[in-house]
């Protein structure tokens, strides 16, 4: 099959690899339908050490069941199903907690021996408790909202459900890029009137109003912290979206944050330290949350809307490629040149 590897920061392959085959019981052989590069796929695109030994990428997918082991149940082969980005159980005690990133049992797409998204097919361990199926069609024009669910819709949601945003909360949602609006589209379905997108792309921001955003603001760093001040009384605003990971971003997050409000971090930090003290969240009684999210604690929430035609979260992706053309989308993506570059093998 084909498959997507980076060999070091800039530099990825299309390249042929051996086909997944079962390996466990509890495993399953999906022929991937649709996949995408994430946002979060740029940071080893920067930053990646070079080896000679290929890093197998992608973590998104929709695709049709091919083989199932021994142990699966509620699944058969030709069945259409959405992957969260995180495989897991969905049985142990930290999964019945919603806390699916965490599963005991779990782990991550393209790591500890298990491939990648961006690529033909893939071994999915714990399929049973990873695997949704979908009421759907390989031709499906929901295919695009329905892979998501996979990860930048579940993420956004996440961030607004850890900052617990409802109709009397004001949100900051700092960063336009795909996680950045979903978790503005997420804010609005949780009820929030007043939410402020942080971002300086026209086309994005755009969205971003179409998503729910009621202002924009291009600015950034303290000028950016100064204009939603103006725009909140000089107070902020109840909860901070943070979608980037990078220090400027959390500090931007910490300046617009209201007395006793919550900052919800999703944006795969890029620090190891942050200005976590007295003078920045103990004082002012600041809570600060998110993390990875357990999207398939979410999925069976947001998946009626997607099917409904309520919600259009497929509206991120902005151009659409074929595997053997990834490594110019992830040249795209990172030259702002396209959001979120949808992949169809």
């Amino acid at each position: 099959m084909r498959a997507t590897f980076m060999y070091g920061a800039g530099d990825v392959r299309v390249e042929n690899a051996p086909d997944p085959a079962l390996q466990q019981p509890t495993d399953a052989i999906v022929r991937i339908v649709r996949s995408c590069i994430c946002g979060s796929d740029l940071h080893p695109y920067h930053n990646l050490p070079v080896s000679e030994q290929g890093t197998p990428m992608g973590h998104e997918f929709i695709g049709e069941v091919e083989e199932l082991g021994s142990e699966v149940s509620g699944l058969k082969r030709g069945d259409l199903v959405v992957a969260p980005f995180a495989w897991a159980d969905n049985t142990c005690d930290f999964c019945r907690e919603g806390l699916q990133t965490s599963c005991r049992n779990g782990g991550f797409w393209a790591a500890g021996g298990i491939g990648g998204a961006q690529a033909e097919a893939i071994r999915v361990p714990q399929a049973q408790g990873t695997l949704v199926k979908l009421p759907a069609g390989e031709d499906s024009a929901l295919l695009p909202s329905l892979l998501t669910l996979s990860d930048v819709y579940g993420t956004g949601y996440h961030a607004a459900k850890k900052a617990n945003v409802n109709p009397r909360t004001t949100v900051t949602v700092i960063g336009d890029g795909a996680v950045g609006l979903m978790a503005v589209l997420s804010a609005k379905q949780l009820g929030a009137e007043r939410i402020i997108l942080m971002g300086r792309h026209k086309d994005r921001t755009d969205l971003g109003r179409d998503f729910g955003a009621t202002d924009v603001v291009p600015e950034r760093g303290q000028e950016g912290i100064e204009r939603v001040r103006e725009l909140t009384g000089g107070d902020g605003t109840h909860t901070v979206l943070e979608a980037v990971g990078y220090m400027s971003a959390y500090e931007m997050a910490v300046g617009v944050i209201r007395p006793g409000g919550v900052i919800s971090r999703v944006g795969v930090p890029q620090y190891e330290e942050a200005p976590i003290g007295i003078l920045s969240l103990f004082g002012p009684n600041i809570t600060l949350t998110g993390g990875p999210a357990p999207v398939r604690a979410y999925i069976d929430e947001l998946l009626p809307g997607v099917l409904e035609g309520k919600v259009e979260p497929g509206r991120v992706f902005d151009r659409t490629m074929s595997l053997d053309e990834v490594p110019d989308g992830y040249r795209a993506m990172d030259q702002r040149e396209s959001l979120k570059v949808l992949v169809r093998p």
